[in-house]
């Protein structure tokens, strides 16, 4: 099974990928901010061989229209859902990436029911400081005066320094995926994260695995930060990474590619 779909919602236009096996145990991969529903493309050609994967492009990203003046975390959430209602699919394990892991926070809060497993790639369930809602704010301004300015230079800052060099191409690779994230959709998604509240209240209360994938050298995210969080849920994993920045699923692909393999077949078991 192989298919690109389009589903509408309210007018808009939503594009998803639903591949592999048709079987019952399904993952649902979300993105991060500037990227598309392709940044996964490396994961689903493994994952396919013994996994149905859904892979989204998120609202204002990738094929996706644009929503509204912001993308709130719990508008990608339903738009989850209603990928989810048109795929046929009643539960499954959604693993998402910064802010599709902030996303990915909302399904779990709205939709329970319809979680088998949750995965955060460099992601976490606090709000933003009034520290992060600025730089937001700035970022903004950057992308209204010059979008491919502030993409190519945010996006090595997104790598360990140390991998920088050595994933060059993937960078450039990224970079041009990322230039194609529209202005509108750009601004809508830093004006949703800003507004997004915190989400520690669902780890709490989740009875579903939780795997946490973190890197020691992620500029976005303190490493004591997530690892304090893992301490939360009522079963959970973490992966840490020695060499990893905020894009621990590209950098080290070889462990984290497996580990959210097996973390599926355990939520499956």
């Amino acid at each position: 099974m192989e298919q690109h779909r389009t589903l509408q919602v309210d007018g808009h236009t939503v594009h998803y990928r639903d591949e592999g096996r048709s079987n019952d145990n399904t993952l649902v991969l979300l993105h991060g901010f500037l990227q598309s529903l392709d940044v996964w493309s490396a994961y689903v050609l493994t994952y396919m061989k013994h996994l149905r994967v859904i892979t989204i492009d998120l609202p204002g990203h990738g094929l996706t229209d644009t929503f509204a003046e912001a993308h709130t975390m719990t508008l990608m959430a339903d738009i989850v859902k209603r990928v989810l209602d048109d795929a046929g699919v009643d539960q499954c394990v959604v693993v998402g990436h910064s802010m599709g892991g902030y996303a990915a926070l909302a399904f779990a809060d709205k939709y329970p029911y319809n979680l088998r497993g949750l995965g955060l790639v460099n992601s976490h369930a606090l709000p933003d400081t009034e520290q992060h809602s600025a730089q937001r704010e700035a970022a903004c301004r950057q992308v209204l005066e010059n979008r491919a300015s502030y993409i190519v230079g945010y996006v090595p800052q997104l790598f360990s320094e140390a991998n920088r060099e050595l994933l060059s191409q993937d960078i450039k690779d990224l970079q041009e995926q990322c230039l194609e994230t529209r202005t509108e959709g750009i601004v809508a998604a830093q004006l949703g994260m800003m507004q997004r509240p915190s989400r520690i209240d669902v780890l709490q209360r989740l009875e579903v695995p939780v795997l946490f994938v973190c890197g020691k050298h992620d500029s976005r995210i303190p490493l004591e930060l997530a690892i304090s969080q893992a301490m939360i849920p009522r079963h959970a994993e973490i992966l840490l990474l020695e060499k990893a920045g905020h894009m621990s699923f590209i950098e080290e692909r070889d462990y984290v590619k497996p580990r959210i393999s097996n973390f599926v077949d355990t939520c499956y078991y």
